[in-house]
C-alpha cells in the first residue's frame, strides 16, 4: 500500500515504489541496495494541491477548471489528476495534484517549491497554492521549528486575513493570457523565437536556483 507522500521517498532514494510493487506482485525479489535506501540524497518536499479555499476554512470548491498549466523545470515533479476543462466533483476527494520538488538541502528545496508554486497556473476554482506559498515563507517552517500544532497556530495568528486578494477580473486576464500562449504556440519560427526570450528568463531563474 502506497502513502500519498511516496514521491518524496522516490526522489531522495532514486527508487520507483510503484514499479517495485508491480514487480514484487509478479514474483520478483526485492533487490534494492539497503545502504542507498537508508541514506537519502538531498531533500524533498510535497504539496498537495486541493480545490479548497483556505481563506474560507478550507471549504471544498467544486467546479470546472478553466485552465491548468503545471510548473516545469529541473527537480520538479507534478502528479496531476486533472486537466483544463475537468470538472472537480462534489462527491469525492478534492485533491487535484501533488507538487514534489527535490533540492540538495532543505533551503534549496523550499526555494524550488516556491518557484514551482508561483508558476503553477490553475483557473476556475480556488486552490491551496496560496496557503503553501505563505507557509513556505515562514521562518519557523524554513528553520524546521514546527509540530502537529503548527498549522492551527499560524492560521490563528493570521486572524482571518485572506490568502488571495485578486482584482475581480483576475481570472479573465489569466484565461486571455492562456489563450494567447496557445495561439503563439501554433505560430511560425519568428513567433517561436519571440517566445524564447521570455522562456530564457525562466531558464536563467531555474539555473540560478540550482546554483544557490
Amino acid at each position: 500500500r502506497l502513502q500519498v507522500e511516496h514521491p518524496v521517498t522516490e526522489l531522495v532514494t532514486g527508487g520507483d515504489l510503484v514499479n517495485w510493487q508491480l514487480r514484487i506482485a509478479s514474483g520478483e525479489k526485492l533487490s534494492v541496495d539497503p545502504q542507498k535506501a537508508l541514506q537519502p540524497n538531498g531533500h524533498a518536499i510535497e504539496c498537495r494541491v486541493y480545490a479548497e479555499d483556505p481563506s474560507a476554512g478550507f471549504l471544498p470548491s467544486p467546479g470546472r477548471i478553466s485552465f491548468h498549466r503545471p510548473p516545469p523545470g529541473p527537480g520538479v515533479r507534478v502528479d496531476a489528476g486533472v486537466e483544463s476543462g475537468f470538472e472537480v466533483p462534489v462527491y469525492y476527494d478534492s485533491m487535484m495534484a501533488k507538487v514534489i520538488v527535490w533540492g540538495e538541502n532543505r533551503n534549496r528545496a523550499i526555494d524550488r517549491m516556491q518557484r514551482a508554486l508561483t508558476e503553477y497556473e490553475i483557473g476556475g476554482v480556488p486552490t491551496t497554492i496560496p496557503l503553501f506559498r505563505w507557509i513556505l515563507s515562514l521562518d519557523d517552517f524554513s528553520d524546521g521549528r514546527f509540530d502537529t500544532t503548527f498549522l492551527d497556530r499560524v492560521l490563528s495568528e493570521r486572524d482571518g486575513t485572506p490568502f488571495v486578494d485578486q482584482p475581480a477580473d483576475a481570472e479573465e486576464i489569466a484565461v486571455i493570457s492562456a489563450a494567447v500562449r496557445t495561439v503563439l504556440g501554433r505560430g511560425d519560427r519568428d513567433q517561436t523565437s519571440f517566445r524564447g526570450h521570455g522562456n530564457a528568463w525562466r531558464r536563467f531563474s531555474r539555473s540560478d536556483g540550482l546554483r544557490r
